[in-house]
């Protein structure tokens, strides 16, 4: 009698403990529904399709948001699409699934490099090669991407004032 409650509680712990471990995938196991959406998304983007190969990569995201594939296929199509704020995000989610992904930290670089951010791209790009310790393609890429830059846009008052025009009246 003086178990009981013991007992109770803990039998009621391990049953809870126990079935969060049963219901759990590995990380390693993606939804292979989610898969098979990122494939008909690069299927899009490779068709020049980029509003249909981001509405199936969100898709495969929606089905499992661990699918780190999705992240970087949704990169590559912000990147092509010009919204390069949009793709560093995406890879930066990329990053937070495994923080070693050259592509995600390559494909963040390029895209930093493309929106002017040379110093941050300059960053991802000493994280690459120390991750990969020899000339990889994602070094060429993104140090290519930095050599090429943006060039700033100065505006000067000429082209900012317009010229005035002098439009001549009628008299009565």
């Amino acid at each position: 009698m003086r178990f009981t409650p013991a007992t109770i509680a803990l039998a009621a712990l391990f049953a809870t403990v126990s079935s969060v471990g049963v219901s759990q995938r590995p990380d390693a196991q993606i939804e292979p529904l989610s898969l098979e959406w990122q494939k008909k998304g690069e299927a899009a983007q490779q068709a020049g399709d980029l509003n249909g190969a981001t509405d199936a990569l969100e898709t495969a995201l929606a089905i499992d948001p661990r699918n780190r594939g999705a992240y970087l296929s949704l990169g590559k199509v912000a990147r092509a699409q010009g919204l390069q704020g949009k793709a560093i995000r995406y890879y930066r989610e990329a990053l937070l699934l495994d923080p070693t992904d050259v592509a995600a930290l390559s494909g963040q670089g390029q895209a930093m490099a493309e929106k002017g951010a040379l110093a941050k791209a300059r960053e991802n790009l000493a994280q690459v090669k120390t991750l990969c310790r020899s000339d990889c393609p994602a070094a060429v890429q993104l140090s290519a991407a930095i050599a090429k830059g943006v060039p700033p846009t100065i505006l000067t008052a000429k082209e900012v004032t317009p010229t005035p025009t002098v439009v001549p009246t009628e008299q009565p």
